[in-house]
């Protein structure tokens, strides 16, 4: 049986396909998954670590029903997939006597859906996880890592806007823009579906296969190709906080996970309606609140945190990549609304700024990705390009600071058809090797932050016009790309680079000696992009 699981920041859904119908379908697993109102069963992503030390944990609902989310202990979790792959300014908690990471805490929330699925089918043998188009490589390293660990044959992942694209049922020649807004992140991304073909290969990107394997002549052949994405850390969970922000100045209200939650409540509601008001009262401690909000100054405490032009930036950027492409705006021939925060109504009027009313569809906000990641076992074939540009660190003398110069660039489809030569020379006398410290670029318009206010985990945009970047080699080993023999003089160039993607998505590497005419590296891998 195949299994797709959406895991996202503040909701996670898992989805099978049923061979029966040739359908996909939600599941609901008892005691994790929640029902609200019309939407599909969700699972709440919370985790409380009742024991560190053998990973028994408390994960989805249970949480909330329990009341493990509303006070301060430092085993409970929420939004933990923000701080996944990302570098932390700040403490993490200290459980039965070892340090928490929030990828083990994610791990710990992906196995217990895993052991619990497995407990209702032991037939799982095919999962599907879906990730956000702007994940840093390192975000995709670890759910490899975590599929490795997981007694499931196989594994495969894909880009949510594409899953979402593919739920909709994008149909044959189609082009769509995929806007996926969750609980942490925005991900718009461009995707047409190539016309029917045939002998083609169906591809998923695999982290992890055993020996079975799909029956080729149940295969529907397609193609979904991403013309163009762009994304952010920017969600619900932002917008939560800047909630209670507004409370506590207007009120004097104290932020507290109780008061969180109620913020929260009231966002969900003012999707449906023009006011909501939450009221909670402890009997225990005679403690209440009452909170009122309407969509006017909801909208108002949206523009104040400059929610608006954070999504007119990523709308631009997925339009800049489309025309040089060759599409415009006018080609795409509809729009898909995924997400949560994609109901927010000032969300969809918003995106009818660049798009006519007729061309928009949010009729599957929650089910499209995990249903849309389930075709990948129904033979579909992706075509993808590299989010992110790849290049090497510099010493740059005008500002007298390290900056970083693109040798890949973002857009590069993979396998590359030829790889990217770099001549470099000795800068010192007698120079005993040449380092060169390779990273990945991430967007160039401002970087995110993460880091901890008290307890709270956020992100901020940085408005530093300078790329975030993650270097993949930066350890003294790794670095060091080539060992001269004999030594290295300034004036003459001596090594060439070569770099390439190849298909699985690994960046190598080849150096060349040229006073030797040795070859010092030879097609190695610098990092698995996946």
């Amino acid at each position: 049986m195949v299994y797709a699981v959406d895991f996202g920041t503040s909701n996670t859904v898992i989805a099978r396909w049923n061979s029966i119908t040739q359908q996909p379908e939600t599941l609901s697993l008892s005691g994790c998954s929640l029902r609200l109102g019309q939407n599909p069963p969700l699972i709440p992503s919370l985790l409380f670590v009742e024991d560190a030390m053998t990973g028994v944990v408390v994960a989805g609902q249970t949480v909330r029903d329990r009341g493990l989310d509303l006070g301060t202990n430092p085993r409970f979790f929420r939004n933990f997939k923000r701080g996944i792959g990302t570098d932390i300014q700040g403490f993490l908690p200290e459980l039965d006597g070892q340090i928490v990471s929030f990828e083990q805490v994610g791990q710990w929330f992906l196995a217990e859906m895993i052991r619990r699925l497995q407990a209702a089918d032991p037939d799982l043998h095919s999962l599907v996880f879906t990730v956000p188009v702007d994940s840093f490589e390192a975000y995709r390293n670890w759910l490899s890592q975590v599929s490795q660990s997981l007694d499931v044959e196989q594994v495969r992942m894909l880009d949510e806007p594409t899953a979402a694209a593919l739920g909709y049922g994008l149909t044959d020649g189609e082009t769509l823009l995929v806007v996926d807004f969750g609980g942490g992140t925005l991900d718009l991304s461009l995707v047409q579906l190539d016309r029917q073909q045939s002998g083609a290969k169906p591809l998923g990107f695999i982290l992890k296969w055993g020996q079975k394997s799909l029956d080729p002549a149940k295969q529907r052949l397609k193609t979904a190709r991403v013309v163009a994405k762009a994304g952010q850390n920017l969600g619900g969970a932002d917008i939560d906080h800047w909630l209670m922000d507004y409370f506590a100045q207007s009120q004097g209200l104290t932020s507290t996970p109780l008061t969180l939650r109620l913020a929260e409540r009231l966002k969900i509601q003012l999707s449906q309606q023009a006011e909501a008001t939450e009221v909670y009262f402890n009997d225990e401690t005679l403690e209440s609140y009452e909170l009122q909000l309407d969509r006017d100054r909801f909208n108002t405490v949206l523009r104040d945190n400059q929610f608006f032009e954070r999504l007119d930036e990523s709308i631009a950027q997925v339009l800049r990549q489309a025309r040089r492409q060759g599409f415009e705006a006018t080609d795409i021939d509809a729009v898909v609304l995924v997400g949560g925060t994609a109901q927010i109504p000032a969300v969809q009027n918003w995106i009818q700024q660049y798009f006519p009313s007729d061309k928009i569809r949010s009729e599957r906000p929650f089910e499209a990705i995990a249903h849309g990641a389930l075709q990948l076992s129904q033979g579909v074939e992706l075509k993808d390009f590299l989010y992110h540009s790849y290049g090497i660190r510099y010493w740059d003398r005008r500002n007298r600071c390290h900056n970083w110069h693109p040798l890949i660039q973002q857009g590069q489809p993979y396998p590359m058809p030829a790889p990217v030569e770099l001549v470099l020379g000795a800068s010192i006398e007698n120079q005993p090797s040449i380092e060169l410290v390779i990273g990945e670029l991430g967007a160039e318009t401002g970087g995110t932050e993460v880091y901890f206010d008290g307890d709270r985990l956020i992100t901020r945009s940085s408005t530093n016009n300078k790329p975030q970047v993650q270097p993949l080699n930066d350890n003294p080993e790794a670095r060091s790309i080539a060992r001269l023999s004999p030594a290295g003089h300034p004036g003459s160039d001596r090594i060439k680079v070569l770099f390439w993607v190849d298909q699985e998505r690994f960046l190598r590497i080849t150096v060349e000696d040229l006073l030797t005419a040795e070859t010092l590296l030879d097609n190695r891998p610098v990092v698995q992009l996946s």
